[in-house]
This record gives structure tokens, C-alpha cells and sequence, in this order.
């Protein structure tokens, strides 16, 4: 793919390599969380953006150490201003990124000001392509109006366990069907595309069978998981329709025995070697249960690079909130470079498909 910068982010993107590429690109494979509902000199993210050049940020409406709302959204008016500052902040493009999937799992609450959504259950069980259409397209246009160019939706987990916490059970499977979640799955891509959003599926290799959250801890789908939960991928790169996909941290043993999807080589594999794709692979937040209970963070972000995650998503937003995380990020990552526990080659790998995706922001 040709990569079009814009002549200030190519002036900036070469002095930074003169002076540390490897920095550089390293920062850009992180997406970051960060508490504030607005922008000032003072605050960690305009660092971690302006001067650390970190490829994303990701925004919430709730802040899980404090348990309080209001963490980065409180009005559409609000978050258009952060949004923007945020976007005004980089040299070239800054991933905005949120997971808005419509439903109970939507940042932009009514409560707040923002339209009401039905969930993807709700979407599948109608069946109604043009009544997905409507909602795909509203939320792509409310998506592109207040600034983000990146949502971690929609899911195409199947509804195999309807009692699973995370999925099932709140309502963010299209259906048990794989082809019904394809065909509605494929209807948000094209409305988010029209809108410049990015989109990116979720959560591989499937979570929906699943009997526990990943957010708290480890779950095992070992005897639940199935082949089947490889279907919508499957219809979905044939047909074209994928960005970007989002690595679970699911643990299924007869797929790898030791390590979790988003650690996995073996899993990862799978989208590289059997499903073909070759663009952005993105983890989901490091900061869940499943992964800091059991791996240390250095340990965490050096296996997930080697695994074949290009993007790590440091929510900020799990069981603490550290203001030097982003730079922690970086600064291990680069140890482990010049250590030689990850090579420079991935990285490069790595920053090549996240500066794809920009180009299509």
C-alpha cells in the first residue's frame, strides 16, 4: 500500500527517525487511555501524544479504578472539543478510537446527550438489513461528527452461550448463526467505511461461548470453543469487509497450551496463515484481569509482540490508573529490542500495518 503523509508528518516522522526510529515506531503501536475530559499542557496524554507520538487514544465514559462516569465524556459538545484538541495535538493522523457497539456496551449514553441505540442481539433477531443499515449509519455519523476515525465494533462472537457475562448475556452477538452475524457485521463495516471510521471485529478467536469474563480473569474455552467461531472471519475477509481485527484473551488449550489468544503465536497464526489476512492486528485492553493476574506488564507487552499483536490497547482503565503507563509502554519494549528478546524486524512489521491503517483514516 502507498502511504500518503501529509508533508508535516513526513518532516516530523523523519526527524524522529534520525534522531530514534525505533522509539518512534514503538510508541506507535500503542493505543492509550488517560482520565480528562479535556486537553491542557498539564495533562499526561498531551505528552503521551504530542512529544511520545503515540499512535491512538481510546475514550470512556466510565472510569473503572475510581467507579465514577465522566471519565472522558460528559456531553457531545465536550467531546467534539476533546476529540479535536486530541486530533490537533499529532503531526500527522491520531488513532481515535472508542467502542460504541450500540446497546449496553456505548460510551455515548443517552444520560449524556447522545441518541439511543439497540443492541446487535436486538439487530439479529430482526433480521432486517435496512433496520441495521439505519442504526449502522447513524452511529457511523455520530462517530465521524464528534472526531473518531476508529471503533472497536462490531462484535462477531457467536451467541453459542446466551449466558456468558461478557457476550451472551448482554446482548452483543448478532445471532448463534454465523452467516446472520456476517451479514449484519458486514452492513456496520460498509456505514462505517462510507463515514472514514475504521472498524475493527472482535473478539478473535470467539468469545461467545465462553462461561466467564475475561475482564476479571482467566477464561477457558477450552471445551466450549468450536471451529464455527472462525465463520464470520471467514465470510467477512472474503468478501472484504475487515480493517482490523481485535485478539481476546480467551484461553483454549487445544489451540495453544500455554498461552492466552492475544499471547498466542499459534492463534495469531491463524488469522496470518489460515484466514489470510495481513493487515492490523490489535490486542484487546492489556489491563483486564485474564492478562495482568497471571504476567507481569513487561512480560505482557514483550510475548504479545512476539505473538504477532501490531497494536496494544492500554486502556489505563482496569484494576489502576498510572499516568506513566504509556511511557512505561515504550521505554519496555525498547529494553526488550535492544536486549534481543523482540526483534527489530517485528517491530517494523508491526508499525508498517498501523501506518497502513492511518493512510485510510
Amino acid at each position: 500500500m502507498k502511504f500518503l503523509f501529509t508533508a508535516a508528518s513526513m518532516l516530523c516522522c523523519l526527524s524522529l527517525q534520525a534522531g530514534d526510529s525505533l522509539r518512534y515506531k514503538i510508541a506507535q503501536m500503542l493505543i492509550v487511555g488517560f482520565r480528562g475530559t479535556e486537553v491542557t499542557s498539564s495533562s499526561h496524554i498531551y505528552g503521551d501524544v504530542k512529544e511520545l507520538h503515540v499512535g491512538g487514544v481510546i475514550l470512556f465514559d466510565y472510569d473503572a479504578v475510581s467507579k465514577t462516569r465522566g471519565r472522558n465524556i460528559t456531553s457531545p459538545a465536550q467531546l467534539k472539543r476533546l476529540c479535536g484538541d486530541l486530533q490537533g495535538l499529532s503531526d500527522e493522523k491520531l488513532i481515535i478510537s472508542i467502542d460504541q457497539e450500540g446497546g449496553m456496551v456505548s460510551r455515548l449514553k443517552v444520560a449524556a446527550g447522545f441518541p439511543a441505540t439497540v443492541s446487535a442481539k436486538y439487530l439479529g433477531a430482526l433480521n432486517n438489513a435496512d433496520t441495521t443499515r439505519l442504526y449502522a449509519t447513524q452511529t457511523a455519523q455520530l462517530l465521524r461528527e464528534l472526531g473518531f476515525n476508529f471503533n472497536f465494533a462490531p462484535c462477531v462472537d457467536l451467541d453459542v452461550n446466551p449466558k456468558c457475562p461478557v457476550i451472551g448475556k448482554i446482548e452483543r452477538s448478532f445471532s448463534a448463526t454465523p452467516e446472520v452475524v456476517a451479514t449484519h457485521a458486514r452492513i456496520w463495516v460498509e456505514a462505517q467505511r462510507r463515514q472514514g471510521v475504521v472498524t475493527s471485529l472482535k473478539h478473535f478467536p470467539g468469545h461467545g461461548s465462553s462461561r466467564s469474563d475475561s475482564h476479571l480473569g482467566l477464561t477457558d474455552v477450552t471445551g466450549t470453543w468450536t471451529q464455527r467461531e472462525l465463520i464470520p472471519y471467514r465470510l467477512l475477509l472474503k468478501s472484504g469487509h475487515c480493517d482490523a481485527i481485535m485478539v481476546s484473551h480467551v484461553f483454549n488449550k487445544n489451540l495453544d497450551s500455554c498461552y492466552p489468544a492475544t499471547l498466542s503465536k499459534t492463534i495469531i497464526g491463524i488469522i496470518r496463515d489460515d484466514l489470510k489476512f495481513g493487515g492490523l492486528v490489535v490486542s484487546d485492553d492489556m489491563a483486564m484481569g485474564a492478562i495482568v493476574d497471571s504476567y507481569s506488564f513487561e512480560a505482557a507487552l514483550e510475548v504479545a509482540i512476539n505473538a504477532g499483536i501490531d497494536m496494544l490497547v492500554l486502556s489505563n482503565n482496569g484494576k489502576s490508573y498510572d499516568a506513566q503507563l504509556a511511557q512505561k509502554a515504550v521505554d519496555a519494549i525498547y529494553a526488550a529490542v535492544r536486549q534481543g528478546r523482540i526483534s527489530e524486524k517485528r517491530i517494523s512489521e508491526a508499525y508498517k500495518n498501523v501506518a497502513a491503517i492511518k493512510n485510510r483514516l
